[in-house]
């Protein structure tokens, strides 16, 4: 996410950058995307934070507060990435999970772009889509001392019926 996000107590600054390996990538086959048609069916924040790696606005996301129940989906391939059960409430004003669905349901690959601070960019494994970051090392009272911090618009939930 941008470089806003901290919360009380929060080690942002200097924490150890990755929970996983820098640029892992998986064996899943990356699903080609027609990127006119893509552009056509998303909203213009939803094509840039998913395919330009921008970033939306704190507490402006529309899953930032929700406690409802069921999956997040991935809003280009419909992937499930997370679920509502590792959801938690960070203050750091976008939508915040401990961690992904499965081990293969997301890659995160090392991001330089705010150097000299390194973080670690969450990306869709099976669109290569950009969905925000993770961060590790920040306190939380959650069981993987992990904070996967992800754009709103970069998914939809699917409500557990």
């Amino acid at each position: 996410m941008g470089g806003d996000c901290k919360s009380p107590g929060s080690a942002f600054e200097g924490s150890n950058p990755s929970p996983a390996t820098s640029n892992t990538r998986r064996s899943i086959e990356i699903e080609p995307i027609n990127e006119e048609e893509l552009k056509a069916r998303l909203d213009p924040l939803s094509y840039s934070v998913l395919r330009e790696g921008a970033t939306e606005r704190p507490f402006t996301g529309e899953y930032n507060d929700t406690d409802k129940v069921g999956s997040y989906r991935c809003k280009v391939c419909q992937n499930v990435l997370f679920t509502s059960e590792t959801k938690f409430h960070s203050g750091c004003g976008w939508p915040s999970f401990y961690a992904p669905t499965a081990d293969d349901a997301v890659t995160l690959i090392e991001d330089r772009s705010l150097a000299p601070r390194i973080r670690t960019e969450v990306r869709c494994a099976k669109c290569d889509s950009h969905l925000g970051h993770v961060f590790s090392g920040e306190g939380y009272d959650v069981p993987t001392d992990e904070r996967w911090c992800i754009n709103s618009v970069a998914m939809y939930l699917e409500e557990k019926k």
